[in-house]
């Protein structure tokens, strides 16, 4: 179950047909100080219970949403859910899924974008339920800039399409082609985060093949 110290209050909603307890969801990731989804929700009469620790159980919630998670949810505890888990990647799926989707986007020329989909038994490999691509002028970014772009965007997109999404009201698609997946440890080392996309990946690739 969730850690009792890293979960919020559970708030109680006025609905507008009489008192009822609100539907509840348990955001996995991310805390309010570092995304408004939180809000976003709670804004729409649900309740919100937060943690970053692992967790087993999902049954106690009527939706499990997933933004900045660093833990891998198994097949055992999904099927604990009372309907498909959604995550938010910041990466234009089936590319990049995985670690460092903005990194990897830039340096094998990869589709960029944000993509919200449902959790199967594999990394990032759920059907779609929205996605958007995003263009970059590489010449012009920073890794961090291109990065707090992509995080806006997943951000917008999600409460553009919150009501839907909360209330299961989409059609989930399969992820066409296989796209391309990343580890941690396929990150090259020797740059920084603060440098130029462009310059950096160009300086990246010349060391590999020198």
């Amino acid at each position: 179950m969730v850690d009792n110290a890293c979960v919020y209050g559970r708030r109680w909603a006025q609905l507008t047909k009489g008192k009822m307890m609100s539907k509840a969801i348990i955001f996995l990731g991310y805390n309010r100080e570092q995304t408004r989804l939180i809000d976003s929700i709670e804004r729409l009469g649900w309740s919100v219970d937060w943690t970053d620790q692992r967790v087993d159980d999902l049954s106690s919630y009527d939706l499990a949403v997933s933004f900045g998670y660093r833990h891998i949810l198994k097949a055992d505890v999904l099927a604990t859910a009372r309907r498909p888990v959604l995550n938010l990647h910041i990466a234009y799926l089936p590319w990049n899924r995985g670690a460092h989707p903005l990194f990897w986007a830039a340096y094998d020329g990869t589709p960029a974008g944000v993509t919200i989909h449902e959790i199967d038994s594999g990394i990032d490999t759920g059907p779609i339920c929205i996605q958007r691509k995003v263009e970059f002028d590489y010449q012009t970014e920073t890794f961090s800039s291109a990065y707090r772009k992509l995080i806006e965007d997943i951000e917008a997109l999600f409460e553009e399409h919150v009501a839907e999404l909360l209330n299961g009201d989409y059609s989930p698609a399969p992820q066409e082609g296989s796209g391309s997946f990343k580890r941690v440890r396929d990150l090259p080392q020797g740059f920084s985060w603060s440098e130029g996309v462009a310059p950096a990946i160009l300086r990246l690739k010349q060391a590999k093949y020198a």
